[in-house]
């Protein structure tokens, strides 16, 4: 009864120490079984059970304090391992997830069986791999952030400032009546922004053989600088913010054009901008859809169906509406640069509206050349000539106002503008701008704008620069309304981000003159300078685009 007592109490110990060492189950319960038999065989043969016994007893002690030292040794490596990775998770890459805090964590949780995982509850004591599903599923976790922040892309432009006039009150810009723009620098009054949001749901970085595809937002604010909260009575001067871009955009969907992209949306439609005066000679932004950037060899071709509408002149048709068949073939090489074509076709369905009055039905067409040299002593040269009629003859999706001469209406536009920065410390950017309009009343003149100036800029050291900027426009009416001439002048000390014209963000301070002839009195500097024919402003602004 003994022999039999003590064997179970064996094989009692020898379940107590399977759980925690289950690779050590099978060699111990061989040597149980093993060790039962002999002691029945003993007692039964030799009659010597107790000191046989007693040394068996001594040879289970020994296995177990050595299978003791090695688990102690395993957790003392994990702990080791642990704290490297708690060390190095205190350094996480900045703008990453640090997989090492992660697997620290986890590791740390099955070590002291503080887990939520059923595996480690219960499996053994010791994990055989604790931390490779956590850094596995830690490493999918960073790419998908990574693919997140790839996809996202935020753009935009502001500038914002305040000034005062000569006269004690606000600042306000200096600009000819009849001129389709002024001179920007420090002739602002203003505080305006463009915030472009895109997100690249297919292929973000552009792989050449898989398609991409893209949705762009944009809200446009502007502010009359008056109030940081403006809420006046009647909305004068009030905030106004605008939807411009919301349009979705793919590429790389036909094999056999794999640049040409599509698109389908409200956006700005390659717009051509003249810097210094803020002015788009080609502005066809709208609502619409085409394609562009096909490949035809000699060049690349862009359609485009763009439309617009005038929701305060109702027929019975509805909003009088605007649609235009935009064609473009571009980057053709050729004598001293890069040229360009355009051609657009634009109509309007006229019909009556509730008040009786008969809108026209209006077509036209407009065609243009551009040339650009897009590297040029630092900088660039570029020169288009253009000409419409019509409804076309605004080169824009917008329509004029509906009278019955509208498609007798037509308009020239030439324009050059040169970047020239042949070192570090000097660049220059001169215009020039003619445009020839007329409305298309047979007793009306030509409407005519004349305008040429330039913006030079010093740059002391890479952060600061003096910047100065001369224009000079000359403006006559169709009606005889008004005629003459106006000059500005500005000159601004600047911090800016590099020693390039464009470098950006920039801060500026700034003076700036106008003067104009007696023909433009009253036309010119809003009410402080109403009676007057010459004007001061100055103040402060800042301006930047990313």
């Amino acid at each position: 009864m003994m022999s039999i007592a003590v064997a179970r109490d064996m094989l009692l110990a020898r379940r107590m120490i399977a759980n925690p060492l289950r690779r050590w189950r099978r060699p111990i319960r061989i040597f149980a079984w093993l060790t039962a038999a002999c002691i029945l065989g003993t007692v039964d043969a030799c009659g010597q059970p107790v000191d046989q016994l007693t040394q068996q007893l001594q040879d289970l002690k020994r296995e177990y304090a050595e299978t003791t030292r090695a688990l102690e040794q395993r957790i003392a490596a994990l702990e080791q391992q642990i704290q490297k990775q708690t060390a190095a998770a205190a350094r996480p890459t900045e703008g990453t997830v640090s997989a090492a805090a992660l697997v620290a964590e986890a590791a740390e949780k099955a070590a002291t069986g503080q887990s939520d995982q059923v595996g480690a509850q219960f499996q053994g004591a010791v994990a055989t791999a604790p931390t490779y599903e956590f850094l596995r599923d830690a490493d999918q976790e960073i790419k998908k952030v990574k693919e997140q922040l790839s996809a996202f892309e935020f753009h935009g432009y502001f500038r914002s400032g305040y000034g005062g006039n000569s006269a004690g009150g606000q600042q306000v810009a200096f600009q000819a009546p009849g001129a389709g723009a002024k001179y920007r620098l420090g002739n602002e009054a203003e505080t305006y922004g463009e915030f472009i949001f895109v997100n690249n749901w297919l292929n973000p970085d552009r792989h050449t053989d898989k398609a991409w595809m893209k949705t762009e937002v944009m809200l446009e604010a502007n502010t009359t600088n008056s109030a940081s909260y403006a809420n006046f009575p009647n909305g004068a001067g009030n905030d106004q913010i605008r939807l411009r871009e919301a349009f979705v955009q793919a590429g790389n969907v036909l094999e056999s054009q794999p640049k040409a992209k599509f698109w389908a949306g409200e956006r700005y439609y390659r717009r051509q901008h003249i810097e210094i005066v803020d002015f788009y000679p080609l502005d066809m932004s709208g609502y619409g859809a085409g394609v562009e950037d096909l490949d035809t060899r000699v060049g690349k071709l862009a359609v485009g169906y763009l439309s617009g509408a005038r929701s305060d002149v109702v027929t019975q048709n509805g909003y009088l509406a605007k649609n235009n068949i935009d064609v473009r073939l571009y980057d053709m090489k050729g004598p001293a640069g890069l040229w360009a074509g355009w051609f657009d076709f634009a109509t309007t369905k006229g019909g009556q509206t509730l008040n009786g009055v008969a809108v026209p039905t209006t077509d036209g067409y407009a065609f243009g050349l551009r040339h650009q040299r897009l590297e040029w002593h630092g900088g660039f040269h570029a020169l288009s000539i253009q000409y419409g009629t019509g409804a076309a003859s605004n080169f824009s999706t917008s329509l004029d106002d509906p009278t019955p001469y509208l498609h007798g209406s037509a308009r020239l536009l030439m324009t050059e503008q040169i970047l020239f920065q042949p070192d570090n410390k000097f660049a220059i950017m001169p215009i020039l701008i003619f445009q020839r309009a007329k409305d298309g009343n047979p007793r009306h003149d030509w409407n005519q704008w004349v305008s040429f100036g330039a913006r030079p800029e010093y740059f002391f050291t890479k952060y600061l620069s003096l910047a100065a900027e001369a224009g000079f426009d000359k403006v006559h009416s169709p009606s005889g309304q008004y005629e003459g001439w106006l000059r500005k002048v500005t000159i601004s000390p600047q911090i800016g981000a590099g020693r390039q014209f464009f470098s950006r963000p920039v801060l500026r301070a700034f003076l700036t003159y106008g003067n104009w002839s007696d023909g433009l009195r009253g036309f010119v500097g809003g009410v402080p300078f109403l009676h007057r024919t010459s004007g001061l402003t100055y103040g402060v602004q800042a301006e930047t685009w990313w």
